[in-house]
């Protein structure tokens, strides 16, 4: 959403909430790499780059930029946020809602429709229909992060840098990749040739500053040749972050945890919506209505707010800070693990770690926030590139041998 010139005389934008527990978690990746890139960086700049620099707005019951994301409100008194971005997604609305509809539904008639539900009888079916959906009373279904699978240890690195494979999209787990760049590492970055990275196309901005200096590789996991590559780079890499639903790389034919379990010092980052055990394994999600189902927004109405989106899919952000941490911890000890984490879990651990350390702070950040709503998003200065994005597919004949 480009900025509104009316905006210019308007107050200063309200700061980001959870941007001082971003900033911690990242001084502590700074201490454990030793990075100075990553010590420079601080929590607001993650947290908000990508909407500053895409001139969003503080959102309401839309999610900030495209609004892909809306919070409604349902006949019990609850809120249903629900994401549609794709259009597979708008195509099974109607199944949702239990309704016969001939072309796509309008905005209107959505909420009209999510009015005649109770907010968990609709997000059952939500789920069940595989669309990316939240309620904003629900508790996280799983831990911030589990491990699946422990492999055999082997000697902790002297002296070199880890190479990572970055199987993931969007935000969080590219993000993750980032700053183990930034760290030193070397990154590879592989895509499917017909369904690349979405972001190359949809914010290419954000694209850039979060994929520079990878390597870039194609493969189509669907190829058994192909597949086979990419896993045989997996097993000689020292770190794997990917972004697939579970049953979905199952799908594929690669089993994470097994590869994990016979390939020494190997560090699996998983990132998911809702977590790694039960139907929770299943559910799709995205950042803001991962960011919902974390709590956010009811605590911004307990903090004395109107209901609403907090932040601009904070729980991206978020989770790629911790699985970048955690991962670099495992690969300095040699452990062999893989750890899925929940990007709802995440978000409602940094809500509860902050309300501990300063429920005032925190509660006053998400008025403002709320209070703040159609003003211009907090302003972020845009990094500087270190390095140039490498042209799609470049690289595969180097790291690929199908």
């Amino acid at each position: 959403m480009p900025a509104d010139p009316s905006q210019a005389g308007s107050p200063p934008s309200p700061a980001i909430p959870l941007s001082r527990w971003a900033s911690r978690q990242l001084a502590e990746l700074a201490e454990i790499t030793g990075s100075a890139a990553i010590a420079q960086l601080d929590g607001a700049t993650l947290l908000g780059e990508r909407a500053s620099n895409g001139g969003y707005f503080v959102p309401g019951l839309r999610s900030a930029g495209l609004g892909g994301s809306r919070l409604m409100p349902t006949r019990d008194g609850g809120w249903f946020a629900l994401t549609l971005l794709r259009d597979e997604d708008r195509a099974l609305v109607p199944a949702m809602l239990g309704i016969d509809c001939a072309g796509p539904i309008c905005d209107e008639h959505l909420a009209a429709e999510v009015l005649r539900w109770d907010c968990d009888d609709l997000l059952a079916r939500a789920r069940d229909l595989g669309l990316p959906a939240a309620s904003a009373d629900e508790a996280p279904a799983s831990p911030p992060h589990v491990r699946t699978a422990i492999g055999p240890t082997r000697e902790p690195p002297k002296g070199r840098a880890p190479l990572v494979v970055d199987l993931s999209a969007i935000w969080a787990g590219p993000l993750a990749g980032h700053l183990l760049w930034l760290a030193g590492a070397t990154v590879v970055k592989v895509e499917n040739p017909s369904r690349p990275d979405l972001i190359r196309r949809d914010d290419p901005a954000t694209f850039d500053l979060i994929n520079q200096g990878k390597a870039s590789a194609l493969a189509d996991l669907t190829d058994a040749a192909q597949r086979d590559a990419v896993i045989a780079l997996i097993r000689r890499a020292d770190m794997v972050i990917e972004s697939s639903r579970l049953r979905a790389l199952a799908h594929l034919g690669i089993d994470a945890d097994q590869i994990v379990r016979e390939t020494p010092g190997l560090v699996w980052l998983s990132v998911t919506g809702h977590g790694a055990r039960g139907d929770a394994a299943h559910w799709a999600g995205v950042g803001n209505d991962c960011s919902v189902a974390a709590g956010l927004s009811r605590a911004m109405v307990e903090a004395g707010g109107d209901m609403g989106y907090v932040g601009d899919a904070l729980t991206d952000p978020l989770t790629g800070i911790m699985a970048a941490k955690l991962g670099w911890q495992s690969w300095l000890n040699g452990e062999a693990c893989r750890t899925v984490l929940s990007m709802s879990a995440i978000g409602a651990m940094a809500l509860a770690e902050e309300r501990a350390i300063d429920r005032a702070a925190i509660d006053r950040e998400l008025l403002a926030w709320s209070n703040g709503r159609g003003q211009p998003f907090p302003a972020v200065s845009r990094r500087s590139m270190r390095e140039p994005v490498r042209p799609l597919g470049s690289d595969t004949s180097q790291w690929l041998r199908c």
